[in-house]
């Protein structure tokens, strides 16, 4: 399958804060698409002026005392990427009669059932003249898109001398506003849920807004977990007279970074559902938004807008790869963890790679490290880990927290602080002292407060280390983010190595033993239903109860989806059976406690 609007099959998505922000940088020239963080506008100044000074583009620091600093930092280091990727892309062209060029990288690169392919080979092999193939590179081949991301909850108020700063300087506003204001034509994505002021707030900004043409200068793209969040955001934008281009599936657990559990909502089954649904959700949605844009007197489409459905989380496969594609007609899959040791293609520093590249099953964890309260995917024994462990053994836990990017409690102040920081942990640890508890309790209570990590610094420290940047203040390490995948791939690889992997041309799994990317999810679930008996058991509830039922009911939902599936394959069909009938019964092995009645 090759859809139109895209080179590859695939694209990158965003990754910590530093490992994809220079991605469109690398591989942008080979029509690669990948996606930025612009969560953090202190990484993102430093990157600009790197990138600048090293392609001998004029800059000028925007330092924290200019007026709306932050969303002015992420317009220029957008605008330098974007004219970094229009040069080397210019340059890939043109080098259609040199040996081992970037433009046959590019080429060779694609899938072998890419239509730009075929009709590449067969441009050469019907034209002599020079000028003939150079006009076809021209016109058909293009770059991989440049997208961002924003995690839409991180939106927190900002301050100049005291003094709260009108909504539109929030965090996620302001991130919005630099986007807004670049020069790219390109895609946001928003991720975390939904925020409705952050929403409202795209209208002001007309590119947003489709074209008579049916065109967007820039896309929206949602992340999201299921399809009734799906319609309801969409529904919700529509009203505004903003189209969503591209809805991005993510596995709820099987993921990397936070981990959005759904209530035992399984990606297949939510791949089903917005197959079998696509055209409603489209003229649902469209039907809204001709409405809105009538009220507004904005321009009307003459024409059906595009609407993509995007898969990731967990795939590691050409074989699940090219399912996902076929069975679910997505238009692309995200592949993310593996190309952490694709140096080629992000950033992570080496000894980050190193600690990767040995990972097992058992070193990749869903942890509780994140302020902001939500199971975060963790690697053990990465550099962050190791110094804040450091620090609590000397008596010293908790960040400086010099970013505030994550501060968002405000149980001892006006202003929010973050739970890794310093100030909170020692109010909190304080706290514990007076409340006269036995050793093994204070040792778990204290362990809940010191193990949030600092992870504005930590996700940001690589791209640092690797580009020999000075780093201020306390010393964090790097944190990383991987899915369990990550476990399967042990080697650093390059680019082409990888791209062949994703479309069967190569295989650099050394292990026989990887699940199958439902049969992994599923397993997730299941252990993770189990943890959440064991949570409630001591405070068992109504709604508790409730809750437990609907989320066994949903994954038995799901495996029976599966049994169905895989009673179709015609390879690994009875070991993927065999998979499901053992964690079917394990799953009713798990007793949801009974509620007494009074």
């Amino acid at each position: 399958m090759q859809h139109k609007n895209n080179p590859h099959t695939f694209h990158i998505p965003v990754m910590g804060l530093a490992f994809t922000i220079d991605s469109p940088i690398k591989i942008a020239k080979y029509g690669i698409s990948s996606v930025i963080s612009i969560v953090d506008d202190v990484i993102i100044e430093k990157m600009n002026e790197y990138y600048s000074k090293k392609f001998e583009i004029p800059y000028k620091e925007i330092s924290m005392k200019v007026e709306d600093y932050r969303a002015k930092r992420i317009t220029s280091y957008l605008n330098t990427v974007d004219t970094i990727v229009k040069h080397k892309f210019e340059n890939l062209k043109n080098t259609y009669e040199e040996k081992s060029s970037e433009l046959e990288k590019y080429i060779e690169m694609l899938p072998d059932f890419s239509e730009i392919k075929k009709s590449f080979f067969k441009t050469i092999k019907n034209n002599t003249v020079k000028e003939d193939v150079q006009n076809w590179i021209h016109n058909n081949l293009k770059p991989g898109s440049i997208d961002v991301n924003i995690m839409t909850k991180l939106d927190k108020p900002n301050y100049h001398k005291n003094e709260q700063l009108p909504i539109e300087f929030n965090d996620a506003h302001a991130a919005l506003r630099g986007f807004a204001n670049s020069n790219l034509e390109s895609s946001i994505v928003l991720s975390a849920g939904m925020n409705p002021r952050l929403y409202s707030y795209i209208e002001n900004f007309k590119d947003f807004f489709p074209s008579e043409e049916g065109s967007i200068r820039k896309k929206i793209i949602l992340k999201v977990s299921d399809y009734r969040s799906a319609l309801i955001q969409g529904k919700f934008l529509a009203k505004k007279g903003l189209w969503v281009s591209e809805y991005r599936i993510e596995s709820g657990l099987n993921c990397g970074g936070h981990a959005f559990a759904s209530e035992g909502y399984l990606i297949g089954p939510i791949l089903e559902e917005f197959k079998n649904n696509k055209k409603a959700l489209a003229q649902d949605i469209y039907t809204v938004l001709v409405e809105a844009l009538k009220s507004k007197n904005k321009t009307i489409p003459n024409t059906a807008l595009q609407l993509n459905i995007t898969v990731q989380g967990g795939v590691g496969t050409s074989e699940e790869h090219e399912f996902l594609l076929e069975n679910y007609n997505v238009d692309s899959v995200g592949w993310g963890s593996p190309f952490l040791l694709v140096p080629e293609a992000t950033t992570v520093d080496k000894e980050t790679i190193k600690t990767l590249e040995k990972a097992t099953e058992k070193e990749l964890y869903l942890s509780n490290i994140s302020p902001l309260g939500v199971p975060f995917n963790s690697l053990k024994g990465n550099t962050n880990e190791i110094l804040k462990n450091e620090r609590i053994a000397k008596n010293k836990p908790g960040s400086s927290c010099p970013k505030k990017f994550l501060a968002s409690n405000m149980e001892y102040s006006k202003k929010p602080i973050c739970t890794a920081s310093k100030k909170y942990q020692n109010i909190k640890l304080e706290e514990l002292k007076t409340q006269n508890l036995s050793n093994l309790e204070y040792k778990k209570k204290s362990y809940a407060i010191t193990t949030k990590a600092c992870l504005c610094e930590g996700l940001s420290n690589a791209a640092l280390i690797e580009y020999d940047m000075e780093q201020k203040g306390e010393a964090q390490g790097v944190a990383i983010c991987p899915g369990p995948n990550m476990a399967y791939f042990s080697k650093e690889v390059t680019l082409k190595e990888m791209v062949h992997h994703i479309y069967g041309k190569a295989n650099i799994i050394a292990t026989n033993n990887r699940p199958h990317m439902f049969i992994k999810e599923l397993a997730m679930y299941v252990n993770y239903f189990s943890n959440k008996v064991e949570e409630f058991k001591d405070s068992f509830t109504l709604k508790n109860e409730k809750y437990l039922k609907t989320f066994q009911h949903n994954l038995h939902n799901g495996i029976n989806y599966y049994h169905q599936l895989f009673s179709k394959f015609s390879e690994n069909k009875h070991a993927l059976l065999e998979d499901l009938e053992h964690l079917k019964n394990e799953l009713f092995e798990i007793k949801i406690p009974i509620l007494e009645k009074v």
